[in-house]
């Protein structure tokens, strides 16, 4: 499945945000069940949006430093 780049870019900012919005509806709403779903949901959403961001923009620093077109010779 293919995303437009816009999509694909905005994805892990998505994923904090809304796990940020996940987080305060559970503190907002705190003493019921929902309310530790949200904050668990919330800060895995949080977590992976920016492994995903620091994932990224390790893999484009690596294809900037090292020619790839040395290992075809």
């Amino acid at each position: 499945m293919y995303l437009p780049r816009r999509l694909y870019e905005f994805l892990p900012y998505g994923y904090v945000a809304a796990g940020l919005l996940a987080c305060i509806a559970s503190y907002l709403g705190t003493g019921s069940v929902w309310s530790d779903w949200a904050f668990a949901s919330g800060t895995v959403a949080v977590v992976a949006g920016f492994v995903l961001i620091l994932r990224r923009r390790s893999y484009r620093d690596d294809e900037a430093r090292y020619d790839r077109h040395s290992l075809d010779d």
